[in-house]
């Protein structure tokens, strides 16, 4: 099955350009589908929480260092308009009665990728239209790798 989605994503992929996120960044999102959730969680083998997810995500393909927690993510990035959404780029949710509580990484055609909850218990991919994620919709932000970026720190070659 996980085979079936990245090969979908990659020839569904469009080409990216500069400013765009690279590919890598949904293929290996998507490749965690199914990990285990874990409140704290920075790692795929004991369990990820959302921002753990999405910083672990970027640590790997790109080896930007992100904030440890949502608000701080959203903070870092670039704010988009849901029409500028590309895949890699991130998608932030108010599911806890405060603004970027929750972070996914957006895959195209209104999908994400996220470790949701203790409830859902994994990672796994979710529609922007379903009903509970559009009322929670706080926006769109990207990740700048171009060096005008406004993160602390970035993996050692």
């Amino acid at each position: 099955m996980k085979t079936v989605l990245l090969l979908t994503l990659l020839l569904l992929a469009p080409a990216t350009h500069a400013d765009t996120p690279p590919e890598s960044i949904p293929l290996y999102a998507i490749s965690l589908v199914g990990n285990p959730y874990r409140l704290g969680g920075i790692s795929p083998e004991t369990g990820l929480d959302c921002s753990g997810f999405v910083g672990h995500v970027f640590r790997q393909t790109t080896g930007v260092l992100l904030p440890r927690d949502s608000l701080a993510i959203s903070e870092s990035t670039l704010a988009l308009s849901r029409s500028e959404l590309e895949p890699g780029d991130l998608v932030f949710f108010n599911t806890l009665d405060r603004a970027f509580s929750h972070v996914g990484i957006y895959l195209g055609d209104a999908r994400f990728v996220h470790a949701a909850s203790s409830r859902t218990g994994v990672v796994l991919i979710s529609s922007l239209n379903d009903p509970y994620w559009q009322a929670r919709y706080d926006g769109a932000r990207r990740v700048s790798l171009t060096g005008d970026d406004r993160f602390t720190s970035r993996v050692s070659e």
